[in-house]
């Protein structure tokens, strides 16, 4: 008998539903992906992607979107996710490349990264929010894949993780901005701090409220964290004053891609693993 052509999603398998519909159609190495910072005005984009084994072992207790827990229940999560994956990958980008290139085309070309530095091969991804083109393998988009796909979750805690460590490691070399507890996002005092202080080498200049801090203003109005907003000559320069003042000479890159070799591009980072084999 033919298989059904449809693929059945059952509920009550919960976060793990749609990963374990697609293992029963033959997709076994489901991955997902999801970036981390994408909202805030400093720091690194963070994107991750990883693959759960099926069975059991894929489980992994208290998964949920990484927006979901704890800063304690997360390091947890985390630890869990990177001792069970199949294969999982990093990819950070510093903010020189989001104001150079945009938010979103580092976004995209974060998760392709991503999923292309997996060891293991994906026979089927899944990504959250939105499409991505030019994988080499089939593809959803899941709305709020974060909340209901395991994957998506799992590569969103690895992204969070990762990039909470990077900005605390970011407030030692640039203190007073907050980073270890906002984490680059527009709070209220990380706004008052940028006003005080005028942005870092590791602020997004092409964000409306950073480019404002840049020409000394008190108040931007862009809290938010509007990308694109000057020009990429006015990006520049503000990032060289900023370097200037604080006397650095790398741009503060460094403290982001530790392992790049004093490379000025994002990277994959060395913690993509693999454990085949292992699939509970």
């Amino acid at each position: 008998m033919l298989p059904s052509p449809r693929t059945v999603v059952r509920r009550e398998a919960g976060i793990f539903a749609l990963e374990r519909a697609l293992q029963r159609r033959g997709f076994l190495a489901v991955a997902g992906a999801d970036e981390a910072g994408r909202g805030a005005c400093a720091g690194p984009l963070v994107v991750a992607a990883a693959i759960l084994p099926p069975g059991r072992r894929g489980e992994v207790p208290g998964l949920a979107d990484s927006k979901l827990l704890t800063p304690a229940a997360r390091e947890r999560v985390y630890e869990e996710i990177v001792a069970r994956a199949v294969s999982y990958a990093v990819v950070v980008i510093p903010a020189t490349e989001v104001d150079r290139d945009g938010l979103q085309v580092c976004n995209l070309a974060g998760m392709r990264r991503a999923l292309a530095a997996l060891t293991t091969p994906a026979d089927y991804v899944l990504t959250d929010g939105f499409p991505v083109a030019g994988l080499g393998a089939p593809g959803l988009a899941v709305w709020k894949g974060d909340r209901v796909a395991a994957c998506i979750a799992a590569a969103s805690v690895v992204a969070k993780v990762t990039r909470d460590r990077i900005m605390v490691e970011l407030d030692q070399k640039y203190p007073g901005y907050g980073f270890a507890e906002h984490k680059g996002y527009s709070t209220d005092d990380h706004v008052a701090a940028l006003a005080e202080r005028g942005p870092c080498p590791e602020h997004r200049f092409s964000y409306v409220n950073v480019a404002a801090a840049a020409r000394g203003a008190r108040s931007s109005g862009g809290r938010s964290g509007s990308p694109r907003s000057e020009s990429r000559t006015g990006v520049r320069s503000g990032r060289a004053r900023a370097t200037a003042a604080l006397g650095s000479a790398d741009g503060g890159e460094d403290a982001v891609v530790r392992s790049a070799g004093r490379r000025r591009r994002s990277t994959v980072s060395v913690a993509s693993q693999a454990r085949e084999g292992r699939t509970g």
